[in-house]
């Protein structure tokens, strides 16, 4: 079989059962799981799926609109990366907000149990630190969001109007260096506003994929935050543009 002819078996498949598996498509299609998951990265690159851990879904599914769950799947090794440079920023005694990202979920999961007060609007995160008992943490409550597993509202907004904090931490799902911080609906894009407001120090932790993209509500200005942590910047001139406003961008595979 040939790649070009492999490649478009696996995007049939992946439209019609809606998900895939590494592991099945060696079986099917009788190549190694490692030849496997570069026709992926390849098919990815290409703008005709998204990878998860141990597959893939298909893009039409714009990921700021899938389930928490699946979301938490998409790119792990690169989110891990980031929330891993994240954690060197947190000292103890820090007060901090995260947002229901899964970039931020990843970085509660490392974060030590230390002296620390962390405010959040996620279900996940508050479950991740309950098993910290050094970590005060403060949800903020809301109208709860099933597709992303976090509070969101007028209850939201004024309980984090109660705060004022170190360092807020959260992602998004796209940015473009000229329209700014974007994600999926107004509800969360709200949410992350206010957390702008609050915090002394603002980072926004992603990964590469979301470099370039206009989702559909817009949370402020690039210049809204102090620093970016990408796990890739493919194009170098956005990373100059972002410098050039003044933001510190940490890229880790460079």
């Amino acid at each position: 079989m040939l790649v070009a002819e492999r490649h478009q078996k696996i995007v049939e498949t992946l439209l019609e059962q809606g998900s895939i598996r590494v592991t099945e498509l060696s079986k099917t299609y009788g190549f190694t799981e490692e030849t496997i998951r570069r026709d992926l990265e390849k098919l990815e690159k290409e703008g005709k799926l998204l990878r998860t851990h141990g597959g893939a879904v298909p893009l039409a599914q714009n990921s700021g609109d899938l389930p928490y769950f699946k979301r938490e799947t998409i790119h792990v090794e690169e989110k891990m990366q980031v929330a891993s440079e994240a954690l060197k920023m947190i000292e103890e005694k820090h007060r901090i907000i995260m947002d229901s990202s899964s970039t931020a979920f990843y970085l509660a999961k490392i974060l030590p149990n230390m002296p620390l007060t962390v405010v959040t609007c996620s279900m996940r995160i508050t479950y991740e630190l309950s098993k910290k008992d050094q970590i005060n943490v403060i949800n903020t409550g809301g109208t709860l969001s099933t597709n992303t597993l976090s509070f969101v509202g007028p209850l939201t907004l004024d309980a984090l109007d109660q705060f004022h904090v170190d360092i807020a931490f959260m992602s998004c799902k796209g940015i473009d260096h000229e329209w700014g911080i974007s994600d999926s609906n107004d509800m969360e894009a709200a949410v992350k506003k206010k957390m702008i407001e609050v915090a002394s120090k603002k980072v926004l932790l992603l990964d590469g994929s979301k470099i370039g993209r206009r989702s559909f509500s817009k949370v402020g200005p690039v210049e809204d935050f102090d620093a970016i942590i990408v796990d890739r910047l493919a194009d170098k001139t956005i990373q100059k543009a972002l410098e050039n406003k003044k933001i510190k961008v940490i890229t880790i595979n460079d």
